[in-house]
C-alpha cells in the first residue's frame, strides 16, 4: 500500500484529504503520525511557493511521497488580506473568532458586490524519484455579514458562496469536497498522480 504524508497537523484539513484521495491503494498519514517533527518556515510570496517549501522540507525526512498544501482567504475589497498570512492573520495564536469578526468589523457598512472574496489552495507533492507536482485552485464568494455554521473550519463561517445562499460553515462535508478549492485542488492532484501511475 501506498503511504503519502501530508504535511498538516490540522485534524479538520485531513479529513478533507482524506475524503478525496484515500483508496484502498493509499493510506493517507499526518506528519505526526509519521513521526516527523518539523518547524517550517513559511516565507513564500504565494500559496504555491509556501506548498512547495512544506512539501520538500518533509520529503528530506522520508522516503514516501509527500503532500503539502497552503492555503487562505483573498479579500478583495482588504488588498486580498490576509492571504498568504490567513494562518498568521493577527498573530499566530489568534482565534479564528476574533479573526473572522475584525475582518466582519472592517467591512462593516460595505455593500454585498464590493464583499467578493476567494479561497485558494495550492498542492505541491514531492514524489519518490524528487519531482514535483503542483496544482491551484479557488472559489469564489464573499464575505457575509455575520458568522453562521458550525462545519468548518477557520474563516469558513464568514465565507458565503451563491451556489448555496449560505457559508461554508454550513455545507455538508460532502457538499463542500465538492466545491471547495481544496476539494478542486486534490481532485487535480490526484489527476495529476494517476496519470503517473502512483494513484
Amino acid at each position: 500500500m501506498e503511504k503519502i504524508i501530508f504535511a498538516t497537523g490540522n485534524e479538520g484539513k485531513l479529513k478533507e484529504i482524506r475524503d478525496i484521495l484515500g483508496s484502498e491503494d493509499c493510506e493517507v498519514v499526518s506528519m505526526k503520525q509519521a513521526g516527523i517533527v518539523l518547524d517550517i518556515v513559511e516565507d513564500g510570496e504565494s500559496f504555491e511557493e509556501n506548498a512547495v517549501i512544506k512539501a520538500k522540507a518533509v520529503a528530506a525526512c522520508t522516503n514516501h511521497i509527500v503532500l503539502a498544501d497552503d492555503s487562505g482567504l483573498e479579500v478583495d475589497y482588504l488588498n486580498k488580506e490576509p492571504g498568504v498570512y490567513s494562518a498568521r492573520y493577527l498573530g499566530e495564536d489568534t482565534s479564528y473568532e476574533i479573526k473572522n469578526q475584525t475582518i466582519l468589523d472592517r467591512l462593516k457598512g460595505v455593500p454585498k458586490e464590493k464583499r467578493t472574496a476567494r479561497f485558494v489552495c495550492a498542492i505541491a507533492a514531492v514524489l519518490k524519484d524528487g519531482s514535483l507536482l503542483t496544482s491551484t485552485e479557488t472559489i469564489e464568494g464573499y464575505i457575509g455579514e455575520k458568522p453562521a455554521g458550525t462545519n468548518g473550519f477557520g474563516y469558513d463561517p464568514i465565507f458565503y458562496v451563491d451556489t448555496y445562499g449560505c457559508s461554508t460553515a454550513e455545507l455538508s462535508e460532502a457538499q463542500k469536497n465538492e466545491i471547495s478549492h481544496r476539494g478542486k485542488a486534490l481532485r487535480a492532484m490526484k489527476q495529476q498522480m494517476k496519470e503517473r501511475h502512483i494513484l
